[in-house]
């Protein structure tokens, strides 16, 4: 992405960022709420329109040729809004046939992926009985059926059991393993350094460090670098009252 902006009335959410990926990496988006990463991320994917700047995925203008992007891009977006009124098979069913798949592709792809995000005994029920987590694996589940170049993944595992989580972060490491690429945004640090190679923090709009884990974070950990690139720790101070009980 080169110069990509976007402004709500006053607010300037993102602010001219340029941001390269390299093909085959697990790459870590950080920062505070309110950073610009779901407005970046969503710019990113096809589903808001920027002010100005380019994407381009593979060498295909995200905005020019939004179709032809879009074949090789898997979203998992923030504001999650599935066809919940359709049971979890039929979800992936339609996942895979808008996206040109034949239908027993599909039915193939779907039961691989039932197995793989443990899934069987939901998925015959509507989606929108569904729990957190569960919805979460659904919604994963589609965005790979179609085996996208790329997955783009907004907070992927709130929600997520442990279990679960590390189940589905050995099919993200194998699935970058075989060249796809994946670009993932969590507030959890000690999770974005501990399965991501590479890694951006965006604070107020703005870049503020890219590259390797190694070239960003330095001798210290992620956390502790991004506080210092977020502003330092704020101590709670005029909070006494605190400390002393009500009771």
């Amino acid at each position: 992405m080169t110069g990509l902006s976007k402004r709500f009335g006053d607010k300037v959410a993102v602010d001219a960022i340029d941001l390269s990926v390299p093909t085959g990496s697990f790459y870590g988006i950080v920062g505070p709420n309110g950073a610009g990463k779901t407005t970046t991320l969503s710019m990113v994917t096809g589903l808001l329109r920027p002010d100005s700047g380019t994407v381009t995925v593979h060498g295909i203008d995200v905005w020019k040729e939004p179709e032809r992007a879009k074949r090789s891009i898997g979203v998992l977006p923030d504001a999650l809004k599935l066809f919940d009124r359709l049971t979890g098979a039929q979800l992936l069913y339609y996942s895979g046939v808008l996206r040109g798949l034949d239908r027993d592709t599909v039915v193939k792809r779907s039961a691989d992926l039932v197995t793989a995000f443990g899934i069987d005994d939901a998925v015959n029920r509507l989606v929108t009985d569904y729990s957190a987590g569960m919805t979460k694996k659904i919604a994963l589940a589609a965005a790979m059926i179609h085996s996208p170049r790329l997955l783009v993944l907004d907070e992927p595992f709130e929600s997520v059991d442990p279990v679960s989580a590390a189940n589905l972060i050995e099919i993200l490491q194998r699935y970058v393993e075989s060249g796809g690429t994946v670009v993932l945004s969590s507030h959890g640090m000690d999770f974005i350094q501990r399965v991501c190679d590479h890694v951006a923090v965006i604070v107020g709009g703005h870049v503020l460090a890219s590259g390797t884990m190694d070239e960003v974070r330095g001798e210290q950990t992620l956390e502790d670098r991004f506080v210092e690139l977020a502003g330092g720790r704020k101590a709670a101070e005029g909070m006494e009252w605190l400390h002393s009980f009500s009771d």
